[in-house]
């Protein structure tokens, strides 16, 4: 057998270099290259490893561990998980960042290859620097942190594991239901040890996409499903767009007369100006797509998990004859709420699915009345996104209205947490698929400048306009210097209502007092005066603030002309939201009080349970 001498970091990296995949029949490198911040634990070996293969596997430098997963979570999401990247990161805090994406990453079924070094495994030096040490197990490390967020985790501890561990490692970060996040943990000695690994071990690999096909009987009974069903809807999600099956689902859906909806993960699945295409469904929902969920008899739920906002903590579907068609790629996704199975890829499963369908279509007068809700939504969203008349500060609407003006559906929008997605899934409208980038799965706080660059590493040639709050902007905003040292131009609109707006409706809504959200209602001495332009400038990025909408709108004009990440600030009213379209959401209440706020909720909240279908 014929073998190299290389380190186990070097033999990784190498590795990495030789998997491959194909798209559009392009046959290109499948890791993109691998976001490093180096310590001790990763430096002498990774890093070195990485220098040497530096041609063939980019290295990028971020300024923040959490911030360079993120990028490649929404690298991975932008290329329809065709293609992904790997970080590494020393031990300790450098790796202990890396929970939070791994957590999106698990949420949201997207591959993400993470390597932080470990302590020794020799454990000559123990405790060495930074180590987490469990005085009852001494295998314990910080990197355990990460086995509950891992679809995948190793610890390798000789160079010789990695052999097997690099197969089940692509194994998982490649199959379309079991893809997620993989640790592998990287004890810092074993990184620079070496071993005479296999030439086969280097062998090029080409990954396709799968697509297993549906089981004959479970095809039978999910056509019989809809045949029988007088008012079908469909809700697309994720899965059609990684199984970039959006052709094939407008199809189906005009062959058979089905509406369309979408959840966070799912819009872009079609173009919001189809005909069937309802906009979004659920918490955050049109009130198009609400309205015919509240009567279907059969939800025919493809790519989708099913979370809470989809389904209004299922007390969206009102219909007692309803029945739950699932078509998933996951086993686990198709058979939440008792719904019958359909398990294959989202577009060898709808192109068999409409074969057996073939002829068949739902009731006119169903379709006709989906389109008579879409005119009737659309007027409505029309109205919300139209700029203010008076001088009063924006909605998030009106900001988003002042976008879609200038930048049109071309433009892919980066967005994550707080109230901005709910306004986006209802007012957004999407053109081409992916076009629309949410990360919802996991609503986290920080991913939206990082995710940003990320997708623009995935789409280069693409205007990416990444929407924030002034919480998230916050929370993380290192990246706007890596985009600008990497000449990744974003265009950043940075929506400023002092605080946490959305959670203050929310904790309103439930009876609360304003409390220690807006920055006014938390305890303080004096309240800051945040410069978001100054600071966004000092971090290398073309800044301004803009006072109206007008302003608003010439100012993503001139952004399109740079060449440079701009940043643009806007004050935002904190208490305005678009109420129309969206589904009740299950935020429990207290029972007890002493504010007849909460009782009055309560009360509402014990209402609004007994419609949740529960077990059926």
């Amino acid at each position: 057998m014929k073998t190299d001498r290389l380190t186990m970091a070097q033999a990784l990296a190498r590795f990495l270099i030789a998997q491959r995949t194909v798209i559009d029949g392009i046959e290109l490198p499948i890791f993109a290259g691998v976001w490093a911040i180096f310590g001790h634990g990763n430096v002498a070996g990774m890093g070195e490893a990485l220098h040497r293969f530096r041609r063939e596997l980019p290295t990028f430098r971020a300024h923040n561990e959490q911030a360079m997963a993120h990028a490649a979570i929404a690298f991975a999401k932008a290329s329809f998980r065709r293609r992904m990247m790997a970080c590494t990161t020393s031990i300790g805090p450098g790796a202990t960042n890396l929970v939070t994406a791994a957590a999106v990453a698990h949420v949201n079924r997207l591959p993400l290859l993470l390597l932080p070094g470990d302590v020794f495994a020799n454990r000559r030096p123990d405790p060495v620097l930074q180590q987490i040490e469990d005085f009852g197990d001494g295998t314990v490390s910080a990197n355990d942190s990460l086995r509950p967020v891992s679809r995948y985790f190793d610890r390798l501890t000789r160079p010789e594991q990695l052999i097997p561990a690099a197969r089940r490692m692509m194994s998982v970060l490649t199959d379309p239901a079991e893809c997620g996040p993989v640790t592998l943990a990287l004890c810092q000695d074993v990184q620079t040890e070496a071993y005479d690994y296999p030439v086969s071990f280097f062998e090029k690999r080409v990954w396709n996409l799968r697509r297993p096909a549906p089981d004959a009987e479970e095809l039978l009974r999910a056509a019989d499903l809809v045949r029988r069903a007088e008012k079908p809807l469909i809700i697309a999600g994720g899965g059609v767009l990684y199984s970039q099956a959006s052709d094939t689902l407008a199809a189906f859906a005009e062959q058979h007369g089905i509406p369309l909806a979408e959840t966070q993960a799912g819009k872009s699945s079609l173009p919001d100006s189809h005909p069937l295409a309802m906009g979004s469904i659920g918490v955050t929902g049109t009130s198009a797509a609400n309205a015919l969920a509240a009567k279907a008899d059969l939800i025919i739920a493809i790519g989708t998990r099913l979370q809470d906002f989809t389904t209004g903590s299922w007390a969206l579907f009102q219909n007692p004859k309803r029945r739950f068609l699932s078509l998933n790629v996951g086993p686990h996704d198709a058979s939440k709420h008792g719904a019958a199975t359909l398990i294959a890829d989202a577009r060898t499963g709808l192109e068999a699915l409409g074969r057996m369908l073939a002829g068949h279509s739902a009731p006119p007068r169903w379709t006709q009345s989906a389109r008579s809700l879409k005119g009737a939504w659309t007027k409505a969203a029309s109205k919300a996104l139209q700029p203010p008349r008076g001088n009063e500060h924006p909605s998030d609407a009106q900001v988003i209205g002042a976008a879609m003006r200038v930048l049109g559906q071309e433009t892919t929008l980066v967005c994550a947490a707080g109230g901005l997605p709910g306004e986006l899934h209802k007012l957004w409208s999407a053109g081409a698929p992916g076009t629309y980038h949410l990360e919802y799965g996991y609503s986290c706080m920080g991913y939206e400048i990082a995710g940003g660059l990320g997708v623009k590493l995935a789409k280069p040639d693409a205007e990416v306009l990444v929407m924030v709050g002034d919480g998230s902007y916050l929370m993380m905003n290192s990246e706007i210097a890596t985009s600008v040292m990497l000449g990744k131009k974003l265009t950043i609109i940075v929506l400023d209502n002092r605080g946490f707006g959305c959670i203050d409706r929310l904790q309103r809504a439930t009876g609360g007092a304003s409390f220690n959200n807006l920055l006014e209602d938390a305890e303080h001495v004096a309240l800051p005066e945040i410069d978001f332009r100054a600071h966004a400038e000092s971090l290398g990025a073309i800044a301004t603030k803009v006072s109206s909408v007008a302003e608003l709108e010439r100012a993503l004009a001139e952004a399109r002309a740079h060449r440079r990440t701009s940043v643009i600030v806007i004050e935002t009213d904190p208490g305005a939201t678009t109420d129309a379209g969206g589904a009740w959401w299950d935020v429990a209440v207290p029972e007890i009080s002493v504010r007849r706020e909460v009782a009055a909720a309560r009360k509402s909240y014990e209402a609004a349970t007994a419609r949740q279908r529960l077990g059926d």
